[in-house]
């Protein structure tokens, strides 16, 4: 719905300390953390970060990002068989590296991400700045941001 490079940059200019910068965890442009787009199952999982939730039976298979554990009867983390890590669902307090999070207003969504717009299902999409293989995927309601993901443009998991 980020690079290790991009946080430590963003350290170095700013002067931030490093448990200032994990109480806003980002998601994007690349993924979350050592957990990136397109990264295959086993790269995945040898990150250390992930918990797996369901196998998929051969199928895209679900997991959690450690730090950030979802709901039971959701998944924060799709892999597929073919393409690797597919998307990747926001938990609290993450947001994108232009600020939007759970509670961000429509007006601030689109500001940050002018060409959004909604698709089939009812979310809304943007392109990710500076991934061009990538959407974030935006549920909202009542005019605020109420989730949020990345995902490769092609994922085969889900709709």
């Amino acid at each position: 719905m980020i690079g290790t490079s991009v946080l430590a940059a963003s350290l170095v200019v700013s002067g931030a300390t490093v448990a200032s910068a994990q109480a806003k965890p980002t998601l994007g442009p690349y993924g979350y953390g050592a957990v990136k787009l397109g990264m295959s199952a086993k790269k995945a999982r040898a990150t250390g970060a992930l918990v797996l939730k369901f196998p998929g039976g051969g199928g895209c298979s679900g997991w959690d990002l450690k730090k950030f554990r979802s709901p039971k009867n959701q998944v924060g983390v799709w892999i597929s068989p073919r393409l690797g890590v597919a998307a990747i669902y926001a938990r609290k307090n993450m947001r994108t590296p232009e600020g939007i999070k759970v509670g961000s207003t429509f007006a601030q969504l689109k500001a940050a991400y002018p060409g959004v717009k909604k698709n089939f299902y009812g979310m809304y999409t943007a392109r990710v700045p500076g991934n061009k293989k990538a959407l974030y995927t935006f549920g909202v309601e009542k005019g605020k941001v109420i989730e949020f993901g990345i995902m490769l443009k092609n994922q085969d998991c889900f709709g």
